[in-house]
């Protein structure tokens, strides 16, 4: 093969001046392949100046010695500082942890230091939970309007709100330029199959405009194809406030610039429609098919290879990867209309983080929604697709109570309905369960405990946090019934609801860990409805009633800090049986995979389609995530490790005392449950992705005839080789896979005080 020969041009752009497209030669793209198409401005617009500059890129681009950091003082000293920053902050720039860089301007509180007690709401989407999350910091629906909410995917970020007397103070960090590149170069694939499919063209613009998982939306960016009408349906869910407020069309934009923004997306429209034509005819002239000519099942086989091979020369057309810096260019210039607070930028100039203080709710409500936001008459300008995290600090308090507590609050994506309650929780979720002291799940009391809840008390108990649980059952004013005559019936029939669902999960999780649930569940359950309305309004025995139950809400959460009664027992365990729990955790984890990728079958598992898992493929080969949308790797294997692991704890052989009761017990087994949980994840990661990222990204470059079998059979190698099955033959990656699980749960064991020994040591 060739050696890639890295070169730069200049171009316009939105951006003011002239700028240097380039290839960057140490960086690799979304689909983990080596040179990522970039853009910097030159900050001139002479065009005699860019020139020159391009020409030193091009220097740099051509030398390989130049290719290294150590040499960026050598680099200052004979080019323009805006090539070398071009080039080189590129090689500099780490992956900066949003967690980190919120925690250096806003510390989360803790329960040793500060005496907080820290929440994570946990749901599925359009359950409540950031309904409830508004009512306990006092959020009145009709006027804040904080956060946003809707019946569809509307919270993305993770938003951390402290309550705590003072001003209000606010940081808000941003998905990186790369994840957002990427995730714009998937709505122009999706548009340019939309054109091939010969969908209309208001289908097209949809798929560019809002990404297939729902979770990037350029409409709030950019703003919306269709032309809204001056009275078109208002969404409920927003910061700005009703008419009747006195604040009409102050968050709306003008009618200028929402003209303006039209413009913009037709340009980008007709480009992705001039694209895939273009694409369709060099595919179809190289490949030698023209499928009018076909019928039948000869025509359905050329259009399966056409699609196959479609997105591969659509990447390869430099009019994609121009697009993709224009649309970038776009959402990079909505942050130069940002009227508060502090922007911070990376050295590339895209956005780090936000910062923001005021004193007035009011004030700082209005100036946050830009980035949490999904209210209509704003789209054009909002950034909420591209916010990865917001914390928040201030006066947030319920109202419907005048005690302050202490809390923190933590939302986030919600779970998605799943049909199966073997779907594993995303681990963006369950990562948080060892820093946070309650897990408040969250369910519709209509429909109570379907599959994704069920999910999460699978994720919670296996991973020994069960103690951390706690229910609200919204929806509970909804349910209807001859024989639920009374709040105490309905009660009655959301809890027998929820026993049921535990009992069903007794052989999953084993009937120790199902029993220390059960064990005072009727206290930890709360029963709310309404949770969308002024508590004001509602009928006086309603909101008496609702205020009741938010209160012990956040009775629990407050005394959820206080230490348990510290287990004196500790189990003495013989490793053996480690062996049988992960023989059964790989054969339940590789055989619903095997189904999927359409190599076997497996009870209650389909095969996906392949586009879906070639879009979980690029995400592993680009490393911006370990999952796409309910393909979830990883945590599979974490959460099939966990509940067998957590089944065989569920056996210790002995004591080192005689525990008082099974209460002790599950409390010494939890410790241990939870060691292993954070250890498996690490391990997991480490095997299924990180060891195996070149033969990830073999698999998503496949191409041609047969490229959909030979991927899924290189991922069904990797499975294999990163988690294999335990058999009476055991070769090496066996072995050495076995005892990594050894060692994680023997060490977790005697961290927490316990034993092991083998049974004959007796």
């Amino acid at each position: 093969m060739s050696e890639q020969i890295y070169t730069a041009s200049k171009s316009r752009s939105n951006r003011p001046g002239w700028s240097v497209t380039f290839r960057h030669p140490l960086r690799n793209d979304s689909r983990g392949r080596p040179g990522l198409k970039m853009r910097r401005g030159l900050g001139t617009s002479d065009e005699n100046e860019a020139d020159r500059q391009v020409a030193e890129m091009n220097a740099i681009l051509s030398d390989t010695s130049w290719w290294n950091a150590a040499r960026r003082p050598d680099a200052e000293l004979r080019f323009s500082k805006v090539i070398v920053d071009a080039f080189f902050d590129e090689i500099q720039a780490g992956r900066t942890d949003p967690i980190e860089l919120r925690e250096a301007h806003i510390r989360l509180p803790t329960a040793e230091k500060d005496g907080y007690s820290r929440v994570l709401f946990v749901g599925t989407t359009g359950a409540g939970k950031t309904s409830l999350l508004r009512q306990i910091i006092g959020s009145d629906p009709e006027v804040d309007r904080f956060p946003s909410t809707a019946p569809a995917k509307t919270t993305i970020a993770d938003i951390e709100i402290i309550q705590a007397e003072g001003g209000f103070d606010a940081v808000v960090t941003f998905f990186s330029e790369f994840q957002t590149q990427a995730n714009i170069e998937e709505c122009i694939v999706d548009a340019c199959l939309a054109q091939y499919e010969h969908a209309p063209v208001e289908k097209i613009a949809d798929r560019f405009l809002n990404h297939r998982n729902q979770r990037f939306r350029l409409t709030y960016i950019l703003g919306t194809w269709q032309k809204i009408a001056p009275n078109g349906e208002e969404d409920d869910f927003s910061f700005a406030a009703e008419q009747d407020d006195g604040t009409e069309g102050e968050d709306t934009l003008p009618e200028a610039e929402r003209s303006e923004n039209r413009k913009v997306l037709e340009g980008f429209v007709n480009r992705v429609i001039a694209l895939a034509d273009s694409t369709l005819e060099h595919l179809s002239s190289d490949l030698g098919i023209h499928t009018g000519k076909l019928v039948g099942a000869d025509r359905e086989a050329a259009e399966q290879l056409i699609e196959e091979n479609f997105e591969t020369y659509l990447t390869q057309d430099e009019r994609f990867h121009e697009l993709a810096q224009d649309v970038l260019d776009a959402i990079r210039s909505r942050f130069d209309l940002i009227e508060a607070g502090e922007l911070h930028r990376h050295r590339s100039g895209w956005p780090k983080l936000w910062l923001y203080k005021a004193d007035k709710r009011d004030e700082f409500i209005r100036h946050i929604r830009w980035f949490s936001s999904n209210f209509w008459p704003q789209f054009g300008r909002l950034l909420t697709p591209l916010v990865g995290g917001i914390r928040v600090k201030g006066p947030l308090f319920p109202a419907f109570e005048e005690n302050k507590p202490k809390l923190v609050l933590v939302d986030g994506q919600g779970l998605g309905h799943t049909p199966d309650s073997s779907s594993s929780v995303t681990t963006h979720v369950t990562r948080r369960f060892a820093e946070v002291d309650v897990i408040l799940l969250v369910d519709n009391a209509q429909q109570p405990m379907q599959a994704a809840p069920l999910s999460v008390l699978r994720a919670i108990a296996s991973s020994g946090h069960n103690d951390k649980l706690a229910v609200a059952f919204t929806h509970f004013d909804q349910i209807k019934g001859q024989n639920l005559k009374s709040s105490a019936d309905k009660r009655a029939h959301v809890m027998a609801s929820v026993l049921n669902a535990l009992s069903n999960l007794r052989g999953v999780l084993g009937t120790p860990v199902v029993r220390s649930i059960e064990h005072g569940i009727d206290q930890k359950c709360f029963m709310l409805g309404g949770l969308d309305q002024n508590l004001d309004r509602l009928p006086a025995r309603a909101a008496d009633y609702m205020r009741g139950e938010l209160g012990k809400i956040i009775e629990f959460c407050k005394h959820a800090i206080l230490p348990p009664a510290p287990a004196k027992a500790r189990p003495v365990y013989d490793p053996t049986g480690i062996s049988f729990a992960v023989r059964d955790a790989i054969s339940k984890f590789q055989g619903p995979w095997l189904a999927r990728l359409g190599l076997g079958t497996y009870a209650g598992a389909r095969r996906e389609h392949w586009t879906r898992v070639k879009a979980l493929n690029r995400r592993i080969a680009g490393e911006f995530d370990d999952e796409y949308d309910t393909l979830r790797p990883v945590a599979d294997l974490v959460a099939r490790l966990t509940e067998s692991i957590s089944r065989f704890l569920d056996e210790p052989i002995e004591w080192t005392l005689q525990p008082e009761n099974e209460q002790e017990e599950q409390v010494a087994i939890a410790q241990v449950r939870r060691i292993v949980s954070v250890a498996m994840y690490d391990m997991a990661v480490k095997r299924l992705v990180q060891d195996h990222l070149g033969q990830w990204r073999a698999a998503y470059n496949l191409t041609g005839t047969g490229s959909t079998f030979r991927r899924a059979r290189t991922i069904e190698g990797i499975y294999g080789e990163a988690a294999p099955l335990p058999d009476a033959v055991m070769p090496p990656p066996s072995k050495e896979f076995l005892l990594d699980i050894r060692r994680i749960v023997t060490a977790a064991i005697e961290a927490s005080g316990g034993r092991v020994q083998l049974s004959s040591d007796n």
